[in-house]
């Protein structure tokens, strides 16, 4: 029954798309990001039929009779990816996690919860997001039917890549529950016990239609953490059904853990030695470094109630975020762009996630590497990388245009977003 009202009032909430899918439509890009190549194009024209990319050509390739659609003026992406989100959740900078974790699974209905995460998923698509990888904390699978509810239109939002529940060890990242209260957990967590029983668990998750498996490799501020046995066990059971492994990592052991047992990609990694990141390049691990930008922290802090003059530990977890990406990225570690923003400091979920542009350029990485990090490379590690994340025949039109010059002006022109089409629909249309 509550799926029946969930799917009701997720139809009630639907959001239409600013225009219909395009038939044939040839669109003219002042410059175009080659995503593959990390380049830009100068004076291209993509040619779009339907939901599909046919061709990327020159202006003389254009038919006299076609419907064009000017930006001449602009700059052409890819649709960006975020590939670290929880569209289900949000709390406030005052906000305890474990707490306000307890009282969504208690307080919060389903169908509430998720028409909620609608309105997020919308937020994206306003900031040129146009695929998230969203990894857990978003109850039994409500991500898969927010997923499933955007592909078939009955609302509008990124193409989501969901993970369903985090599998983790005895109570999960919600610390201080009770004994008797452990249940809950339940609700939120696949807690895993034992080698046989990780086997189980991706296979529950694999009838649920997940496209990735996220699990918890240690499970800070609670003490217990998965076993090496039990990851391996769960990379084996997932490559079996052409998954892939992400692994939630604060400590360096764990990381290292994580990567023994075969993971494809650590998220977070906040604490990662120099001799992980090099095991990390030997077993082509990816990186997605969720980083914050000073922005962000000094909103944060003010709206968590820090006085101005105890500010000394923003500069400092900073500065570890800067030395830790750089050493990643002077090592050849791949960097995959994710935001991980699910507290609200004002604004929409999609103007939160776009937060990581700005903290990978103040954390010294380069415009085009950003955005090759946040397009192909990206989608190259979820295996989509023929149909997301780039430019050329066969791929989605997920397309979006930028106002400046994103070389020399990346910030200023990454949130100057004017045009934005996802399956060949267009949901921004702000240019002249």
């Amino acid at each position: 029954m509550n799926k029946l009202f969930s799917l009701l009032f997720l139809i009630l909430c639907s959001q239409s798309s600013l225009f219909a899918q395009q038939n044939d439509v040839y669109i003219k890009a002042g410059l175009l990001y080659d995503s593959e190549q990390n380049a830009l194009l100068k004076d291209k024209v993509i040619y779009v039929k339907g939901n599909k990319i046919v061709s990327i050509g020159a202006f003389n390739t254009i038919p006299d009779d076609a419907e064009i659609i000017d930006l001449t003026e602009y700059t052409i992406l890819p649709g960006l990816i975020d590939a670290h989100t929880h569209v289900l959740f949000s709390q406030d900078a005052t906000e305890d996690f474990s707490e306000h974790s307890i009282h969504s699974l208690t307080m919060e209905s389903d169908a509430l919860r998720t028409i909620r995460g609608s309105k997020r998923a919308k937020s994206y698509l306003d900031v040129g997001i146009t695929s998230v990888k969203d990894l857990g904390n978003s109850g039994l699978f409500l991500d898969v039917a927010l997923r499933d509810a955007i592909n078939e239109g009955t609302i509008d939002g990124p193409r989501i890549f969901a993970s369903g529940p985090i599998m983790a060890a005895t109570g999960g990242q919600v610390y201080g529950v009770s004994p008797k209260h452990q249940n809950l957990i339940d609700l939120e967590y696949r807690i895993i016990n034992g080698v046989e029983d990780a086997k189980t668990a991706v296979r529950e998750h694999v009838n649920q239609k997940v496209d990735v498996i996220k699990i918890c490799a240690d499970n800070i501020p609670n003490n217990t953490h998965l076993s090496i046995a039990e990851m391996k066990a769960i990379v084996e059971t997932a490559k079996t059904y052409n998954l892939s492994v992400v692994a939630h990592s604060i400590t360096n052991q764990s990381a290292w853990n994580a990567i023994q047992a075969g993971v494809d990609g650590i998220e977070h990694g906040f604490n990662l030695a120099d001799s992980t990141l090099t095991l990390m390049v030997e077993k082509k691990v990816f990186l997605v470094p969720t980083e914050n930008s000073k922005t962000y922290m000094k909103t944060y802090s003010k709206l968590a109630g820090y006085d101005d003059d105890n500010l000394g530990w923003v500069d400092n977890y900073l500065g570890r975020m800067k030395s830790r990406l750089a050493r990643a990225i002077q090592k050849g570690v791949t960097i995959v762009a994710g935001s991980d923003n699910y507290t609200d400091i004002g604004g929409t979920r999609g103007e939160s996630s776009r937060d990581m542009f700005r903290a990978y350029f103040e954390a010294g990485m380069k415009p085009l590497d950003i955005l090759q990090s946040a397009t192909y490379i990206s989608a190259l590690n979820l295996n989509k990388q023929n149909e997301i994340g780039v430019l050329k025949s066969g791929a989605k039109a997920d397309l979006i245009a930028v106002k400046g010059h994103i070389s020399t002006d990346f910030i200023n022109t990454i949130g100057h977003v004017v045009f934005v089409m996802k399956d060949g629909k267009v949901y921004v249309s702000q240019h002249n």
